[in-house]
């Protein structure tokens, strides 16, 4: 882009806390609030919001389509399970960052029986969300409920 290709016009939007777009796609446990994306700002291609799973809670089994996604752990202990029956998985905890892959089936769990888990979550080109079929609490190794 040249100098004289800039748009002098644009002004930054703020989403004021409270504000929030909430009509956005959910998983279950997991509960998803955007500050940044189509649906609410003039963005076109980034979705950037705060998922949220209360003590002892996970999100339904999901993938995000085509969408490549970036989250930071701002609050909590999280897991993310993947893989054949889900057996597999990485541990997260307060400042971690994770990129999960487009179409990656995957439970994001709050590993706490006591605090909330809270994400801050990138994602382009929008939140997709595709829930695929419940599993059972006792195939996700170390999981419990509060």
């Amino acid at each position: 882009m040249t100098a004289d290709q800039l748009d002098l016009t644009a002004v930054p939007v703020v989403t004021r806390r409270g504000q929030e777009h909430t009509d956005t796609g959910q998983s279950g446990g997991a509960v998803r609030v955007s500050g940044v994306s189509p649906q609410h700002t003039p963005a076109t291609r980034i979705w950037f919001g705060k998922v949220s799973n209360e003590p002892g809670y996970r999100s339904l089994p999901h993938h995000h389509g085509e969408a490549e996604t970036g989250g930071y752990v701002l609050t909590g202990t999280a897991r993310i399970y993947f893989g054949e029956n889900y057996e597999q998985y990485v541990d997260m905890s307060e400042g971690d960052f994770v990129f999960v892959p487009p179409y990656m089936p995957h439970v994001e769990a709050n590993m706490s029986t006591t605090e909330e888990l809270v994400w801050l979550t990138c994602r382009t080109p929008d939140n997709i969300v595709v829930n695929l079929p419940e599993v059972d609490d006792s195939t996700l190794a170390g999981y419990r409920r509060a």
